[in-house]
């Protein structure tokens, strides 16, 4: 986890669904539109603060706010069809084919969206979407009760070691790093990630219709069976993979250079 602040974005701009969320993202660069989706324990700026500028060489960025982050609003109790709806939303508001990108639970997302919306969306890229089945049921009772006393950081706690089985060492260098404030502080919201992901009932044959472009992107050091990438692999009909030797579950943070050679090679290829 390599985090930071990103530069200050061009424009800020809001809006509100059809079912009355008010939703928000911000604005950076010219050319096709591209949408991104952030991953929990993180937001629409900490989760691309390395490659969104140069992203925005490229494209017009739509760095989406997910409920709960910037301006958005947020929720509980919510699923992640409720947040495709969200993408499906800003998509409509963008008006035009858009290019999009989800990290982590936000590829999830993403790809519920592209499923309802498959003309507005020229190209998917999906990082490492989760297995919805991932946290075990002490790990999400745990964060709970952190989460009834209000205490953030226990949640963050709970998540990194129950999920990622992180030893006690690496735990406490995770915890002393400059960017682990921005985890705990998206803590609140990441919660209601994991509860609605944990309910959510994903089966990869219901996207073997799609028939846009994907391109699923791994890191080397992250075990497989934590997401669903090879279960879509099997049933996307138009799909390639890129895996970021060497690299875990954020390469766009922790490798920009081979991560932005991948994506921006994926999309600037000939249009579908």
């Amino acid at each position: 986890m390599t985090r930071g602040n990103a530069a200050q974005p061009s424009e800020t701009r809001s809006f509100v669904t059809p079912t009355g969320v008010a939703l928000s993202y911000e604005l950076d660069g010219s050319g096709p539109p591209l949408v991104l989706v952030h991953g929990s324990f993180s937001d629409h700026r900490s989760n691309w603060f390395r490659t969104r500028p140069r992203l925005a060489r490229h494209f017009t960025v739509y760095a989406f706010a997910r409920r709960g982050r910037g301006d958005s609003t947020a929720t509980e109790g919510h699923s992640v069809e409720d947040e495709a709806e969200d993408v499906a939303a800003l998509i409509d508001h963008v008006g035009t084919p858009v290019h999009l990108f989800g990290h982590s639970y936000g590829a999830q997302v993403a790809l519920a969206a592209a499923a309802r919306r498959p003309r507005a969306v020229a190209k998917l890229i999906l990082y490492e979407p989760p297995r919805p089945e991932g946290p075990q049921p002490i790990v999400l009772e745990r964060m709970r009760e952190a989460a009834d006393r209000q205490d953030w950081l226990g949640v963050a706690k709970a998540f990194y070691e129950g999920v990622f089985e992180l030893p006690r060492d690496i735990m406490q260098s995770l915890m002393a790093a400059s960017d682990w404030k921005e985890v705990v502080d998206d803590a609140r919201a990441s919660l209601q990630d994991v509860m609605a992901l944990s309910r959510y009932d994903f089966d990869a044959d219901r996207f073997a219709g799609l028939e846009i472009p994907v391109l699923l992107l791994t890191g080397s050091e992250t075990p497989p069976e934590m997401f669903v990438t090879d279960a879509l692999a099997e049933v996307l009909p138009d799909v390639r993979r890129a895996q970021f030797e060497g690299e875990g579950h954020e390469a766009m943070n922790t490798a920009p250079d081979r991560f932005l050679e991948a994506v921006v090679g994926f999309l600037e290829k000939e249009a579908r």
